[in-house]
């Protein structure tokens, strides 16, 4: 591979790379937003993706005036995300099952590292029939720091007594890959709707559009 003599471990965020959360997430802004009988953009929700609670609430009260009842209209929101997940099934990204099958045939471990807390990460995982997919699943609060600080991606590797330099990690955002690469792991960045920009990309081993993409590289490589 050139940068790796041998992958022991890949490493999956979730939230974007594993799941179509983003479009979920975006759809059921606006759908509160309407519910409270104001017009929340596509625009809006994309720059919220990615921050804390915190962080978002600015963005949102930054374009919608200090009196947007933040908080209010996203308990609702995940409310609906909640009961659409329930009715629908989580939304899958292209790729994710035909990669996992891929990496089950190789003496590979598989790791799920989520900013995400634990009720909702396996939720989502059983939802898409994935719960029992993984050697170790770790979640955001099981960590001291969050993404970008590299602890999460450190206790997987650790838990699973592998070392950082066989780790890839897959990811589709700048925390995540700053993570990654903080860990000195190999980040490859998968993209979604709110791409890093050219920076994060520069970080990244390697860039791919789709997760099918990564299975196909995988192919074309020797896992020792």
């Amino acid at each position: 591979m050139g940068f790796v003599n041998r992958i022991s471990l890949v490493i999956f965020d979730m939230d974007g790379l594993m799941f179509d959360t983003e479009r979920l997430v975006i759809y059921t802004w606006i759908k509160a937003g309407k519910s409270y009988g104001i017009h929340i953009s596509d625009s809006l929700v994309v720059k919220s993706i990615g921050l804390d609670i915190q962080g978002a609430e600015k963005v949102f009260k930054k374009h919608l005036g200090e009196n947007f009842p933040y908080h209010e209209i996203r308990s609702l929101r995940l409310k609906y995300a909640h009961d659409y997940v329930n009715e629908n099934g989580i939304p899958v990204k292209k790729g994710l099952y035909e990669l996992i099958e891929f990496l089950e045939q190789k003496t590979v471990l598989k790791a799920v590292a989520t900013s995400t807390e634990r009720q909702r990460t396996e939720h989502l995982l059983r939802s898409a029939g994935l719960i029992d997919k993984f050697d170790l699943v770790i979640c955001g609060d099981e960590v001291s720091n969050g993404k970008p600080e590299p602890d999460i991606f450190l206790a997987a590797a650790r838990k699973l007594n592998c070392k950082s330099n066989e780790s890839v990690v897959l990811e589709d955002s700048a925390n995540g890959i700053i993570a990654a690469s903080r860990a000195y792991m190999v980040p490859f960045l998968v993209f979604d709707i709110k791409k890093p920009d050219k920076n994060i990309e520069k970080l990244a081993q390697k860039t791919f559009n789709s997760l099918l993409e990564v299975r196909d590289y995988f192919q074309k490589i020797e896992f020792l």
